[in-house]
């Protein structure tokens, strides 16, 4: 039996549990505990193991966990946001439920690469792109050379396309 099968049937069922304590929710904790296992499989894929050798599977198992359930909770916050800002939209000018599901998606992409950038790229980029400032009055803001500016910048799209892809 592959080692993920056997992590999966000796652990399933104690993870889904782990995850129902911190959530309170079964049909969550089942949702998230698949996706635990789903970047599990995922990871080793994109790194093309073939053993997975695992001292302390529930250990290891909860560590994955604790990221899915992080990321969960960040979309669960993103999308109130996305409801609070339609709650005050003016009635004539609501997407559509169509445009709300890829609005939300986005904003989900979004979120995804953002938190993938070092904190000092983060501010660079959210500085240009929002604030339209350019990276002379972000350097200077940041205390920092144009030449860092652009390093950040170009690791931040650099990010863009990797989640582009």
């Amino acid at each position: 039996m592959d080692v993920v099968q056997t992590l999966y049937a000796g652990h399933h069922g104690w993870l889904r549990n782990w995850l129902n304590k911190r959530l309170g929710n079964t049909a969550d904790a089942a949702d998230l505990a698949q996706d635990t296992f789903t970047r599990i499989l995922e990871a080793r894929r994109r790194s093309g193991a073939l053993e997975l050798k695992l001292l302390e599977p529930r250990a290891y198992l909860t560590t994955v966990a604790k990221h899915v359930l992080c990321n969960f909770h960040r979309r669960q916050s993103l999308e109130r946001a996305w409801q609070e800002a339609l709650a005050l939209m003016p009635e004539a000018t609501t997407p559509s439920p169509e445009q709300r599901l890829l609005i939300l998606e986005t904003l989900n992409q979004i979120d995804a690469m953002l938190d993938g950038l070092p904190a000092k790229a983060r501010t660079a980029f959210l500085m240009a792109q929002l604030d339209g400032l350019t990276y002379r009055q972000i350097a200077e803001a940041m205390g920092i050379t144009d030449r860092t500016v652009r390093r950040y910048m170009a690791q931040a799209f650099e990010q863009c396309l990797l989640l582009a892809a």
